[in-house]
């Protein structure tokens, strides 16, 4: 009996060691887990923000808009998209609300040149707008953007005048705010003289007066812009364009007061010789 219940033991034992046996051999015969992918990145895109802070009015110039990163589907609805077409339509807009450094210009926050009642929104309360016409040199080519201050310098030719006199050039415009660049804004703008594109235009911010003395003065000569410093507001005040005085042609060459060389003055001496005939002598 004691025999027996020993037998009996061992094959339970062995049973018992087979199935771990087995067990092992079946979990090693199991593929090992696959790790969890990482999720993929969000899409991106680079998008056109404020480069500094910017007040409610303030009209957009290309150092005013710069780029960054954002995830496409959290993009605000609105927003343009970094490209060299989307940054020249920014260029000249008007911010209708303020922007902090970093805030992405959207499309409802900003008024395009061009667009309806853009003038309107521009201008300051009594002012007026003035369209003008400048070639790339005059219009300091091409480097004039709304929102810079300008003077607007006259240089005529005096008919009849001496030499010294002949030319003059004078502000009638002083510290004066560009408000918008480019033909577009004159309707129906004339092509240049040699078939070619209409000549540039720059819109000032002025008054009722000067207004009038700007319109007159495209009538006289020719117009140039001259840019003012980006401190002039906090600098001191430029004298009004009425104070500064004309420079004259003999003031920039004094080679032209002196055209005739001066001849040596002459002396006339008549001489009787005791007879009606007479003989000068000339010293």
């Amino acid at each position: 009996m004691v025999f027996r219940l020993g037998i009996f033991g061992i094959l339970i034992v062995a049973l018992v060691a087979v199935m771990f046996f087995a067990y092992s051999i079946l979990n090693q015969s199991k593929p090992a887990p696959q790790q969890a992918l990482a999720p993929a990145p969000a899409p991106t895109e680079m998008v056109l923000v404020a480069a500094g802070p910017l007040s409610a009015g303030s009209l957009l110039q290309p150092s005013n808009i710069t780029s960054t990163s954002i995830i496409v589907a959290k993009a605000p609805q609105g927003v343009s998209v970094d490209t060299p077409q989307n940054r020249a339509a920014l260029t000249g807009s008007m911010v209708r609300v303020a922007l902090g450094q970093g805030t992405p210009i959207l499309d409802t926050e900003v008024i395009h040149p061009g667009d309806h009642g853009f003038l309107a929104a521009v201008l300051e309360p009594g002012m007026r707008a003035v369209t003008v016409a400048v070639d790339n040199v005059t219009g300091a080519n091409g480097l004039i953007w709304p929102g810079d201050n300008v003077d607007v310098l006259l240089t005529q030719t005096i008919a009849g005048a001496p030499d010294d006199k002949s030319i003059a050039a004078e502000v009638v415009l002083n510290n004066v705010r560009v408000i918008a660049t480019g033909a577009e804004l004159i309707k129906n703008a004339s092509a240049g003289p040699d078939g070619g594109p209409p000549a540039q235009t720059v819109t000032l911010e002025v008054t009722p007066n000067q207004a009038s003395r700007c319109l007159v003065a495209t009538n006289l000569g020719k117009l140039s812009l001259i840019v003012h410093s980006a401190q002039t507001a906090s600098g001191p005040a430029a004298p009004p364009a009425a104070a500064q005085k004309p420079v004259w042609s003999g003031d920039v060459s004094p080679a032209l007061t002196n055209t005739q060389p001066q001849q040596e003055p002459v002396s006339t001496v008549k001489v009787f010789q005791g007879s009606p005939n007479e003989q000068d002598y000339k010293f």
